[in-house]
């Protein structure tokens, strides 16, 4: 396919996730998020104060744009709903699964949902729902299931990937640290995600497509409980940071946000996903 094709695709995809955008703005759908008194980060998706906030059902749409494509993702839709307590803003997603995917070996992925929200734009320059645009910056706040487990129950040892690895000796057994780095694979080359995190999400900003970049300031946090087939994922971020790659909420704004999901057992990893157009979000005062 040649270059001209490609960006004909690219802008028809990108007009259709606009005119979604401007579909779900003008929708009566709102996403409330309420005030609740509870001062911590809102990390527990079994708070009390969640029966408050009115649940929204999100539609999830196929990833139709970039290659590689993905016709016929798994997650039709989320129920989602919104909280915040002055200082920090808690999102809780739900969507049902029949399969907890929390480890990733080889080709097996893992569960991830994703919460997107513009940066410094108003209704009337909203950028693309589809990670952004260049000069239309969002930041997204991408919680991992993969991440959760090696929280929960500590990270996996080489035997629990690899249990018919044969290993003689390790480089850094013989090496110097600096000579030993080029052989610690994603490490070695400084990958953000490959680095030991306190937090199951990546706080994250992105203007378009292939222009993720992981924030050197992690402030986002989050927390996902799988039972009985349905995933529970809490991710929360602070009101104001000062940062300006993150986005400043002030009780009684409205704002939008939007969404993306990934069931590993069905493969679906990078542009392999479920994606949602704009929905209006208004913060209680």
């Amino acid at each position: 396919m040649n270059t001209s094709i490609k960006t004909l695709l690219f802008l028809a995809g990108a007009a259709m996730a606009m005119a979604l955008s401007a579909l779900a703005l003008s929708a009566e759908t709102t996403l409330n998020a309420v005030r609740i008194r509870y001062m911590g980060p809102i990390l527990d998706a079994n708070l009390p104060e969640w029966k408050k906030a009115r649940p929204v059902a999100v539609p999830m749409l196929p990833q139709m744009v970039a290659t590689p494509r993905h016709l016929n993702p798994v997650v039709r839709e989320l129920k989602v709903r919104a909280a915040h307590n002055g200082h920090w803003v808690g999102v809780l997603i739900e969507w049902k699964d029949p399969t907890q995917n929390d480890r990733i070996v080889l080709d097996q992925f893992g569960d991830m949902v994703a919460v997107e929200f513009p940066i410094g734009a108003g209704k009337d320059a909203l950028p693309n729902p589809m990670m952004g645009n260049p000069g239309g910056r969002v930041n997204i706040l991408q919680w991992r299931a993969a991440f959760q487990h090696d929280i929960d129950a500590g990270e996996p040892q080489l035997r629990d990937l690899y249990p018919n690895a044969m290993v003689d000796l390790y480089p850094d057994q013989v090496l110097r640290a600096t000579d030993a780095r080029p052989y610690t694979g994603a490490l070695g080359v400084d990958n953000p995600v490959s680095r030991p995190t306190a937090s199951p999400v990546l706080d994250q900003m992105a203007e378009g497509f292939g222009t993720m970049t992981v924030k050197p300031d992690q402030r986002a946090d989050g927390r996902g409980v799988w039972e009985k087939g349905v995933w529970r994922v809490v991710i929360t971020a602070p009101m104001a940071t000062g940062n300006p790659n993150s986005p400043h909420f002030i009780p009684g704004d409205k704002t939008v946000v939007a969404f993306a999901v990934w069931d590993g057992g069905n493969r679906e990893v990078g542009s392999r996903k479920a994606w949602s157009a704009w929905v209006p979000l208004a913060l209680a005062r």
